[in-house]
C-alpha cells in the first residue's frame, strides 16, 4: 500500500507540473496589427491615464487650486445601457498633482476631489488617504523629497490631509491640474446567478477658477494627454480630452485612472497553478486508502505540494513571460509563502480525506464526500457559476477555504472592480482559509484520537482498528 501511495502522490505532483506549465506554454500575448497578429507590448502594472496642464517646478514649490466644478459623463450605463448621460462614477476625480515627468508609470503625489468619496492624497499608485469630504480647495508643496497635502473649505484654513517622501524625486519635477475618470463598473447574470464585469467609457471635466504656484516659471500651462486618450466616438465628435483656458478659468477633462490596476490582463503566479484542484483530488482519492501513520501521510503529502509549487510557478512564470505576458511582481517572501502554502494544503487535505475514510467507514463514500466539500466548493466559486455571495460563503465555510493559500492578488478600496472567486479574490486572507481547513480536519481527527484512548477499556474494539484501512 505505500508503495500505492508514493506513486499517487507523484501522479498529484505530475498533473500540477504538467498542467500548469501546459497552460502557461499555450498562454501567448496576441495583439492585432491590421490583419495580423503581433506579440503584445508588456502591460501595465498601473493605471496612469489622464489629461494635464502642467508645468516645472523647483525642489521647493507649491500649488494651490480651487475645484469650481467637476462634472462628467457616462456612455450607455446600466441599468438601460441605451444613452449617453451626464455625471460621475464614484471615483472620477480632478485636482492637482506634483509628478516626476509625464512619462507613464512615474512617481507622483496627487491631491483630488473624487465624485463621491471627498478629497483623496494618492501616491506611488497604491497609496490613499482620505481627506475632507466637501472641501473645494486644495494644496500641495514640495520640500526636496516630501510632498505634503492640505485641503480646505475657504482657501484660509488649511488641513493637512497627508504626506509622503519620495525618494529620488529630481530636482524639478511637473505639476498642475489634471482629470481623469475609470470606467462604469457593471455586472452581467450569467449560468446560475453568477456575475461577470461590464464596463464602459466614462469621461471628467474638472474646472479650476483660481490657481496660484510659487517654484513655477510665469510660463502658460502646457496642455498634455498621459496615456492613450482620444479614440473614442465620444471624444472624436463631442469632447475630446485635453485643457481650455478662459479668463483664468482652466478646464482639464480627461478619462482613464491613477492607481493600481487590477483588470488589466496582467498575470499573477497562482495562474500557473491551474491544475492544482486536480492535483488535489488526486491526493484526497490517495489518502482515503492509506494505512501509514497520519504524522506520515502529512508528510507525503506536504512534500508532494511543495514541489508541485515549487517547480511550476517559477517555470510557468518564466513560459507566461516568454509568451509576451506580463506577470504581476510578487517578493521572494510572498511566492514562499505560496509554495508552502500549497504544501501544507496537501497536508491537510490528505490528513482530512484519512479522517473521513475512518468515520464514515467506506472508502468509495469518503471519496464522494471529500471532493464535494473541498474540491467542487472552490470550482463552482472559481467560475462565474454561482451568485458572488453563495460563492464567497462556499470559500468561507467549507474546507476549500484552503486553496485561499494561493490567493496573491490585493483588493483597493480606491479602485472599483468585480471582487470576487471568479476573477481570484478570495473571501479570507491566506492564513483563515487554511485556519478553516484546519478545523474541519481537527474535528474529524479528534474523535479518532477519543476512541483510541477509550480502546483499552472497550476491548480494542474502537477506532485503532478501524484506523488500519476503512472498507471497501
Amino acid at each position: 500500500m505505500r508503495k500505492t501511495i508514493i506513486i499517487g502522490f507523484a501522479s498529484a505532483v505530475l498533473v500540477v507540473i504538467l498542467g500548469g506549465l501546459l497552460t502557461a506554454y499555450t498562454d501567448m500575448a496576441q495583439c492585432s496589427e491590421g490583419e495580423r497578429e503581433v506579440p503584445c507590448p508588456a502591460a501595465e502594472r498601473v493605471s496612469d491615464t489622464f489629461a494635464f496642464a502642467h508645468k516645472p517646478m523647483s525642489a521647493n514649490g507649491s500649488i494651490t487650486v480651487h475645484v469650481a466644478a467637476l462634472t462628467g459623463t457616462l456612455t450607455y450605463p446600466p441599468p438601460g445601457r441605451d444613452a449617453i448621460v451626464p455625471g460621475l462614477v464614484p471615483w472620477a476625480k480632478g485636482g492637482i498633482i506634483i509628478k516626476d515627468g509625464t512619462g507613464q508609470g512615474s512617481p507622483y503625489v496627487a491631491l483630488m476631489r473624487t465624485a463621491e468619496h471627498g478629497v483623496r492624497l494618492q501616491y506611488a499608485y497604491t497609496h490613499d488617504l482620505a481627506g475632507s469630504p466637501d472641501a473645494t480647495w486644495l494644496r500641495l508643496t514640495r520640500a526636496g523629497d516630501t510632498v505634503i497635502g492640505f485641503d480646505s473649505m475657504d482657501g484660509r484654513e488649511w488641513t493637512e490631509v497627508g504626506r509622503t517622501r519620495i525618494p529620488g524625486l529630481p530636482a524639478t519635477v511637473e505639476t498642475g491640474m489634471f482629470a481623469t475618470s475609470p470606467g462604469w463598473l457593471g455586472l452581467r447574470t450569467v449560468a446560475l446567478g453568477g456575475s461577470v464585469a461590464e464596463s464602459g467609457f466614462t469621461q471628467a471635466s474638472a474646472t479650476f477658477d483660481t490657481i496660484t504656484t510659487t517654484g513655477t516659471p510665469t510660463a502658460p500651462w502646457t496642455p498634455a494627454i498621459v496615456g492613450d486618450l482620444g479614440h473614442t466616438d465620444w471624444e472624436k465628435h463631442h469632447r475630446p480630452p485635453g485643457v481650455t483656458e478662459s479668463a483664468g478659468t482652466v478646464t482639464v477633462t480627461g478619462s482613464g485612472d491613477i492607481g493600481p490596476q487590477v483588470d488589466g490582463g496582467a498575470r499573477d503566479i497562482e495562474d500557473t497553478l491551474a491544475a492544482l484542484a486536480l492535483g488535489l483530488l488526486i491526493v484526497l482519492v490517495i489518502s482515503t486508502r492509506a494505512n501509514t501513520g497520519p504524522m506520515k501521510l502529512a508528510a507525503v503529502a506536504f512534500g508532494a505540494g511543495l514541489i508541485a509549487a515549487g517547480v511550476t510557478i517559477p517555470l510557468g512564470v518564466r513560459l507566461l513571460r516568454t509568451n509576451g505576458n506580463t506577470v504581476n511582481a510578487v517578493s521572494a517572501l510572498t511566492e514562499l509563502r505560496v509554495v508552502v502554502g500549497v504544501g501544507v494544503l496537501f497536508a491537510l487535505a490528505a490528513l482530512f480525506a484519512r479522517a473521513l475514510a475512518v468515520r464514515l467507514h467506506r472508502r468509495w463514500l469518503a471519496i464522494l464526500v471529500a471532493i464535494a466539500v473541498v474540491v467542487l466548493p472552490y470550482l463552482l466559486a472559481a467560475f462565474p457559476l454561482l451568485p458572488d455571495v453563495v460563492a464567497g460563503w462556499l470559500l468561507r465555510l467549507t474546507p476549500a477555504a484552503g486553496f485561499a493559500v494561493v490567493g496573491t492578488v490585493p483588493e483597493y478600496s480606491q479602485v472599483a472592480a468585480h471582487y470576487a472567486p471568479s476573477t481570484g479574490y478570495f473571501p479570507l486572507p491566506w492564513w483563515g482559509g487554511l485556519l478553516v481547513l484546519v478545523a474541519w480536519t481537527a474535528v474529524l481527527m479528534i474523535g479518532q484520537v477519543r476512541g483510541d484512548a477509550l480502546s483499552p477499556w472497550l476491548g480494542g474494539r474502537t477506532a485503532r482498528g478501524r484506523l488500519s484501512g476503512p472498507a471497501e
